[in-house]
């Protein structure tokens, strides 16, 4: 029987499946086992995620309905089914939201820690906040008149304001506006009491409208269309353009207003004659609005107990201080697993390069390094001192553009060799070559990573990181910088893969060699997203074979996994718990090398628009470390949630022993730093990986 599979029934919405796994942030929320302030973690990180989402996809499906575009992708929803079907989806959730909200408020409240309206604070706290009131705020913000004189102002991205309904002296009805700068702090402190600035602003408001009596008032909060569109062929001055298209965010289509529940309609008519939105994109909430800046309270230093236990990232041997970062490399490869194991080493790695005077040459990729990066101050002193320092560094990063553009030009100004990118593609490949002298030659040294080049976001995103000497990846390497640094032709490297001509094919390639072995074929792919189409056809081809295929992907999944005779051997899981999980992992069971670490995820964008590196894990007790997370992964009850063929995802619980794999990394890597030996336990061991792999 000949199975179509291009069906639009063999797949789910792109869009709907990203919604489905900020579901599952949500549902952490709502887990009362866990402490009340990873809870509210985990609010904010649904509330940013949904800023992300609206300013980007919900963006750029209105201006696909604007345009006239009808099918969008496989599944043939058109932009106005996936905008009713998003926003039936927000809707729906926003009671879930707000239950989880006051669910997390009560717990904190036994802490003693609260958030108060100015009107709730005691007379000794309102007279605190009083007095910040007047010497912090009052300076900074400014009363807006909106009349037939005074025009209703631009709202940038994402700002935060409060309208007015007011009554003058002869009783006519005004309105006005008080705009909130981002300077400002989100939440005034007494304590452990948080008092929303907008109820303080509020309550003073007559301070700023003299002689008005205050009729009515709503906090609210606009989101516009904020993907950058880069005519990148007709720029002369490609960081002036980036400067002009970062400007322009702030210029996007109006596409969402967030209002307080039980909002003066009159308000409502003022804010909507002026913002021009769909009814369908006005939110009401009974909860402070901005999710996002609840991480105000969350990383509260005196708090941390009402987190989970922070942990603390091991420097294993070989890299423990002491050792040579660069001997220990040229010994052997070595694969670090993150947060694990700290990103420690690769910080020193470039921070030690660029000390050493028999360093020649340094190259890096950079992404996303954030705001007061340690390797790019160490690559600023390495070209002040006159190494040769060459940073491709990709401006087109979404939301860290300005971030990108500041460390470039400090780079150009200590003489670093900067390139901001390929025309009409992402660099999103992350690594890094150090060429160092030893007597009459010279020795490469090369670090290889699935995350960014950032300790900050190491601490809480799970990665890997792969150091070596090996002759064929310096030589690979060398080629691939030649390539992005000029003109040459990237089309062969001996080792390594690249997007956009090479990972793609090989994966194919990959899939189709294991489906040729059936029922004794097996596929892992661990991603944070599989949308491309042809990947999720050869898998399903592998499927209808007997091949069995595992996907541990975090987030967006399109493809239906259960359906019979085309995806029974198919099984999709999603791990949402204390880290994000962002390694990328591929394994193979019968291709030579079995194990590959990646930057690209399994999306067109990635694939196809990007620049990525496929890396190949040759070494046997390295295989073995990447096996032994897959198979852990795939034994997780605790944080792990499959998803069934209607497109709704279910927490995995089993009997027995609890294994949540975070947990167990921690105290497995804390074992092995503290060099305690005791038994490896069972879910760790190569036996139960044996199985799990059917090796």
């Amino acid at each position: 029987m000949s199975i179509d599979l291009t069906s639009p029934d063999l797949y789910f919405n792109r869009e709907l499946s990203w919604l489905k796994f900020n579901t599952r942030v949500l549902a952490q929320a709502k887990d009362s086992s866990l402490p009340p302030l990873e809870r509210m973690k985990f609010l904010a990180i649904y509330g940013t995620n949904l800023d992300e989402f609206y300013m980007i996809r919900v963006a750029g499906l209105k201006a696909l309905l604007q345009a006239r575009v009808q099918e969008t992708a496989i599944d043939k929803l058109t932009p106005t089914e996936q905008l009713k079907a998003i926003h039936t989806t927000i809707h729906k959730e926003q009671k879930m939201v707000e239950s989880s909200f006051q669910e997390i408020m009560k717990d904190l409240a036994k802490h003693e820690v609260t958030i108060k309206r100015y009107k709730e604070l005691s007379s000794k706290q309102q007279e605190i906040i009083k007095t910040e009131f007047f010497e912090q705020i009052y300076p900074v913000i400014m009363p807006i008149a909106v009349d037939s004189t005074h025009p209703f102002p631009h709202l940038n991205n994402l700002s935060f304001a409060l309208a007015l309904k007011l009554e003058d002296s002869k009783g006519n009805i005004k309105h006005g506006l008080i705009r909130i700068p981002r300077i400002l702090p989100r939440f005034l402190q007494i304590d452990y009491c948080y008092v929303p600035i907008e109820s303080v602003v509020n309550h003073f408001s007559g301070e700023l409208f003299h002689g008005m009596k205050k009729i009515a008032s709503t906090p609210f909060r606009v989101t516009r269309n904020a993907d950058l569109a880069i005519e990148e062929e007709e720029a002369d001055d490609f960081m002036e353009i980036m400067e002009e298209g970062i400007r322009a965010r702030n210029r996007g289509m109006l596409i969402r207003l967030e209002l307080k529940e039980s909002v003066d309609e009159t308000l409502v008519n003022f804010l909507t004659t002026h913002l021009e939105l769909d009814p369908l994109d006005i939110y009401y909430y009974d909860i402070p609005l901005n999710l996002g800046t609840l991480w105000h309270i969350v990383t509260e230093p005196s708090l941390a107990h009402l987190t989970l236990p922070t942990y603390s990232p091991k420097i294993l041997s070989p890299f423990q201080e002491g050792n040579d970062i660069f001997e220990a490399i040229e010994k052997e490869d070595i694969l670090l697993y993150h947060p694990y194991e700290s990103f420690d080493p690769v910080v020193r790695f470039i921070q030690e390069a660029s000390k050493d005077p028999n360093t020649v040459s340094m190259r890096m990729t950079l992404y996303r390094v954030g705001k007061n990066s340690p390797i790019v101050k160490a690559l600023i002193k390495a070209a002040n001192e006159g190494k040769q320092v060459t940073v491709l560094m990709e401006l087109k990063a979404r939301f860290d553009e300005e971030n990108n553009l500041h460390w470039a030009r400090a780079l150009e100004e200590a003489g670093a060799h900067v390139i901001y990118g390929i025309t009409g593609l992402k660099v999103h490949a992350k690594i890094a070559q150090v060429t160092k002298r030893k007597g009459h030659a010279l020795q490469g040294y090369v670090h290889i990573g699935t995350g960014n080049y950032n300790p900050s976001t190491s601490r809480i995103y799970t990665d890997m990181s792969y150091f070596t000497s090996n002759t064929e990846i310096n030589n690979d390497t060398t080629k691939f910088f030649h390539f992005i640094t000029g003109f040459s032709d990237h089309s062969f490297l001996s080792t390594l893969s690249l997007a956009p001509t090479h990972i793609k094919p090989k994966i194919l390639k990959m899939i189709e060699h294991e489906a040729m072995q059936k029922e004794e074929g097996l596929i892992i792919l661990k991603a944070n997203s599989l949308v491309d189409v042809d990947i999720i056809q050869a898998l399903y081809r592998a499927s209808i074979a007997g091949c069995k295929i595992e996907l541990i992907i975090r987030g967006i999944c399109v493809l239906k996994p259960g359906i019979k005779e085309v995806s029974e051997n198919i099984s999709v899981y999603s791990i949402i718990g204390k880290y994000l999980e962002h390694a990328r992992i591929y394994y193979f069971k019968h291709d030579a090398n079995q194990c590959y670490i990646a930057s690209a995820d399994l999306m067109p964008r990635n694939l196809v628009r990007r620049i990525e590196i496929l890396t190949p894990i040759k070494e046997p007790d390295l295989i073995q470390k990447l096996k032994l997370i897959l198979s852990t992964q795939l034994q997780d009850n605790k944080l792990r949630w499959k998803l069934k063929h209607s497109g709704e995802y279910k927490q995995v619980k089993t009997e027995g022993k609890s294994i949540n794999n975070h947990k167990i990394f921690e105290e497995y890597v804390t074992r092995m730093h503290n060099q305690i030996k005791k038994e490896t336990p069972e879910y760790l061991s190569s036996q139960l990986a044996k199985k799990v792999l059917k090796d």
